[in-house]
């Protein structure tokens, strides 16, 4: 079992992790919309100036894995049903470019203004991270965890959490702030060109 944490807190990730899964879970909330929620989890690759080098730097379900292979999505879970991590993200620190300084991760909720959707209908909401023994393992470690435990009435985008470079070490920074706009508000934000 990880070290939990709270909203703004901050903690070292272990120097000889080479390969971390994030793991991001939730449940919906019962409500007469009709539609299945589809909550899509991201990442943001950035460099010091907090924007993306170029569109690929952005990884979800359009584009599954950076050129680099340093971060991976390992697919989109329409209706997140099931219990445990809804959708996984796989980062590979050998692997990550010297100019990028933050991974941004963030969970949006798909066509949330069509079907009136928002992170209110949405509980017990997670980031994990684990430690990977190798590329194959899809469990993991886990070393850390941050329950989303603030009530999100309007907003349709979050940002979950960053890990950052912090000298030659990598930190984790426990976010949990809502945007609306949706993905299109956090592309523009990060640079990506939508």
């Amino acid at each position: 079992m990880g070290v939990n944490l709270s909203k703004g807190q901050r903690v070292n990730l272990d120097k000889g992790m080479n390969m971390a899964l994030i793991g991001l879970g939730w449940d919906t909330n019962r409500y007469d919309g009709g539609a299945d929620f589809d909550l899509d989890a991201s990442a943001f690759m950035l460099g010091a100036n907090g924007k993306v080098r170029k569109d690929e730097d952005f990884i979800f379900y359009g584009n599954l894995e950076s050129q680099d292979g340093s971060i991976r999505h390992t697919g989109d879970n329409l209706d997140g049903s099931g219990d445990g991590d809804d959708e996984v993200l796989i980062i590979d620190f050998t692997k990550i470019p010297a100019d990028i300084q933050k991974i941004a991760i963030t969970v949006t909720i798909y066509d949330a203004p069509v079907r009136r959707q928002n992170f209110g209908q949405v509980s017990n909401a997670y980031v994990r991270v684990a430690r990977m023994a190798n590329e194959s393992d899809m469990v993991g470690t886990e070393v850390l965890k941050f329950d989303l435990a603030e009530e999100f009435s309007i907003e349709t985008a979050l940002v979950v959490c960053e890990i950052y470079r912090y000298g030659n070490e990598w930190k984790f920074n426990a976010v949990g702030s809502g945007y609306q706009g949706g993905l299109e508000a956090l592309c523009r934000n990060y640079g990506v060109n939508v």
